[in-house]
């Protein structure tokens, strides 16, 4: 799977700004016109749960569904994205040449939703309570790297619609303990006020994780990712990041985003149940998609077709 030709790779310049910033972006990866056309097909596509990896019944609770994590699984133009070199390529620029994607997700948020807690993760462990990801020697008490997320923006995102928000190298300290518990009510969606913005973490306060309670998050140092639709930007979960909320009538955000690691990672050890977010999603479908390089430890399930049976070697040209 080695790459004839590394169009897109990041330049020393963009490397030295990622590793300082934690973050890089917006980078455009498809143009608004070719965002809008995959979005209207992939719209449909996703209506069409036949082959999707989870199933609903257990996993839908308050305003989350996880039964719609990995939809690149069984949606082939979602799984297309995944895989697309103006993608791939940086991401290998940053994580080395063996790259898996080991999930994606939809962020979505409608008129009137509140914004998103601040919050880092690392081992992913911070509402299921078990680590996700495990860097090679880490522990779930250990603070890691985390994963490297690509955000694109399938509609606008802008301040009035509730675009992500960072603050640059924030990302070589943890601030959160994902190894505690977060209590989950779904009394508290657009419920509170936090510093005069309306925030949450969908059913959870993300702020009893803190390790330091008395602690605050230095939002004057934030940065609003305002993007247009086909930009995306590519942080470290590690970095301090939120939303802001969608304070308009009409206008809804969609975000959607690809969760990737290098291959020594393992991903979901000792775990065939993903519960959180009042949800509860089984594995036995799930599979890491490799996007570059080689597979080169076998630490993790990986999938060589699409849950429609495509084969993964189809979408990595």
């Amino acid at each position: 799977m080695t790459l004839d030709t590394q169009q897109w790779q990041l330049s020393d310049t963009e490397l030295d700004f990622f590793r300082e910033n934690g973050y890089i972006g917006p980078l455009t990866i498809y143009t608004p016109e070719e965002m809008d056309a995959l979005w209207r097909r992939a719209r449909r596509e996703v209506m069409d749960r036949s082959h999707a990896a989870y199933p609903v019944d257990e996993a839908m609770s308050g305003a989350t569904n996880i039964a719609n994590y990995d939809r690149h699984l069984d949606v082939d133009l979602l799984m297309q994205h995944v895989c697309n070199r103006k993608i791939t390529e940086r991401v290998a620029s940053i994580l080395g040449p063996n790259v898996l994607c080991w999930r994606t997700e939809f962020f979505p948020k409608y008129p009137g939703d509140e914004g998103t807690d601040w919050h880092q993760a690392d081992t992913f462990a911070n509402a299921s309570g078990k680590p996700q990801i495990l860097w090679p020697g880490e522990t779930d008490t250990e603070f890691g790297k985390g994963t490297l997320t690509v955000w694109t923006a399938f509609t606008d995102a802008t301040r009035d619609n509730g675009c992500l928000q960072v603050i640059p190298g924030s990302h070589h300290r943890m601030n959160y303990d994902e190894s505690k518990r977060m209590n989950y009510d779904t009394s508290q969606i657009n419920s509170k006020v936090k510093d005069g913005v309306p925030r949450g973490f969908f059913g959870y306060d993300y702020r009893e994780l803190q390790i330091d309670p008395d602690w605050k998050p230095t939002e004057e140092d934030a940065f609003d990712l305002v993007m247009r639709r086909g930009q995306c930007v590519i942080f470290w979960s590690t970095l301090m990041h939120a939303s802001l909320p969608n304070i308009t009538t009409k206008s809804h955000r969609m975000g959607f985003a690809t969760r990737y690691v290098p291959t020594s990672v393992r991903v979901y050890p000792d775990t065939d149940r993903v519960e959180e977010y009042g949800g509860s999603i089984p594995l036995e479908k799930w599979g890491a998609v490799l996007v570059s390089g080689e597979d080169d430890t076998g630490h993790n399930k990986i999938l060589r077709e699409s849950l429609r049976g495509t084969p993964i070697s189809e979408f990595l040209g």
